[in-house]
């Protein structure tokens, strides 16, 4: 034990990490259809806060059969904070996030165009995106949305649970063609040429190397190599040379004719397409009420965000906070019933926390006021998404979006962005459970 554990603790780290690997291996095996989600909750909470933010988000139904679809459609926003140490979204991809290919994306649209290619974003605007998708393997999988930054990685929005019933077996994916064929089934479509061409190259393969292998190998080259007088000559004979320049032959005689083949059965080819997709982003909305961060504190035993905010209405019509936004997780402001009544029955509850947006003054705000105000998210969900590791972050950055509702439920959106100092104690005993404070 010595020998690999330099201190009992990191032994201890190691064995844990072991058993629980090999546990999890266990649980998998025997429950082959368990479907394992929120794995945007190991990207870290400056990715989550600061790239891209999904909202308006909706999933057209929660079961379908195999061959049945889903439509995911939304919005989001890039954020205007972008991490220094991400590549800008120059070249962005929209796909969908799930546990592996259970579903066929058939359809995606960014603003309308078609969202076959990347295509560049820019920061501090908005894009509506819609995807189809069609359920191709049974089972209960978690679905996301999802941007695929070159450089940065998949940048997920909000999950939601699918359940696909049937046989995998009844999966087709027919299409027709630019030249009217009509393909049954693109997933099986042309697996008889792929067999034969991988089958006929892993032959010749074959032959070749049992055509060296057929002799001794290793003794007796290394003696003619190694040892006085050693007959080198021996080592590839004129045989040899006349079968390996009969293979090359044949090599280029199956590539070329299967070209020919290949070139007449299939005369019209579309090459793979290099370029990038031209999106506009969608018209810009002034923001009407502007948001300064005066002070953020995240209380750590408290589970609670904290910001003390000034809030300028430079609109014609009032403004009352509704909502912060911000990683996926919704905070909902229960005393404005325009925000409660955006709210899809059907949402994914986990991304709603329950304790909601307290605002220390929620009456609306008139056009020209300016005032400052305390608002708190409070709620388990910055510890079980892992968002509190913000803490750990070097820069501590915070970022999301408020949206305000005027008296006629029209609906604007702010960016919110500032350091965020994290508070280890708290006097008051507040949890996310008892945010009043007082025993607990």
């Amino acid at each position: 034990m010595r020998t690999f554990c330099f201190r009992k603790s990191s032994c201890v780290r190691v064995i844990l990490s072991a058993a629980a690997a090999i546990m999890q291996i266990g649980i998998l095996t025997l429950v082959p259809d368990a479907a394992l989600a929120h794995g945007e909750r190991n990207q870290e909470p400056f990715l989550r806060m600061r790239t891209a933010h999904f909202y308006d988000v909706k999933w057209s139904t929660n079961e379908i059969p195999v061959n049945g679809e889903i439509v995911v459609t939304g919005k989001f926003r890039l954020f205007p904070i972008w991490p220094v140490n991400l590549p800008l979204p120059e070249a962005a991809f929209l796909g969908n996030g799930t546990p592996g290919p259970v579903l066929a994306r058939t359809e995606s649209y960014i603003n309308g165009v078609p969202a076959i290619q990347s295509t560049k974003l820019e920061l501090n605007r908005d894009y509506e995106f819609k995807t189809v998708l069609k359920g191709r393997v049974p089972g209960h999988h978690h679905v996301h949305p999802m941007i695929n930054v070159m450089g940065a990685g998949p940048l997920l929005g909000p999950g939601n649970w699918l359940t696909v019933t049937g046989n995998e077996s009844d999966f087709k994916l027919p299409i027709k063609t630019l030249s009217g064929e009509t393909i049954d089934n693109l997933e099986t479509w042309g697996l008889g040429r792929v067999f034969f061409w991988h089958g006929l190259w892993v032959a010749i393969a074959i032959v070749w190397l049992v055509w060296w292998l057929r002799r001794p190998l290793l003794l007796p080259r290394f003696r003619a190599l190694t040892e006085k007088g050693g007959d080198r000559s021996q080592l590839v004979t004129s045989t040899d040379r006349l079968f390996g320049a009969g293979l090359l032959v044949a090599t280029i005689l199956i590539v070329f004719f299967g070209f020919q083949a290949t070139d007449t059965a299939y005369p019209r080819t579309v090459p793979l397409q290099g370029s990038r997709a031209t999106v506009e982003p969608l018209p810009e909305v002034p923001e009407q009420v502007k948001v300064v961060v005066n002070k953020s504190n995240y209380d750590v035993p408290g589970r609670s965000l904290r910001m003390n905010v000034t809030l300028t209405n430079s609109g014609s019509t009032s403004a009352q906070l509704g909502e912060f936004l911000t990683s996926n997780q919704r905070f909902i402001n229960h005393e404005v019933s325009q925000a409660m009544a955006t709210v899809d029955p059907n949402y994914p509850k986990e991304l709603l926390p329950p304790n909601g947006l307290k605002v220390s003054d929620s009456r609306p705000l008139k056009p020209g006021e300016t005032k400052t105000v305390d608002i708190e998210a409070a709620d388990a969900a910055w510890e079980t998404e892992r968002l509190s590791s913000l803490i750990n972050d070097p820069d501590n950055t915070l970022g999301g979006l408020l949206f305000f509702y005027d008296e006629h439920g029209k609906r604007t959106i702010s960016n919110v962005s500032g350091p965020m100092v994290p508070v280890f104690t708290d006097p008051d005993n507040r949890t996310a459970e008892n945010p009043k404070g007082g025993p607990g």
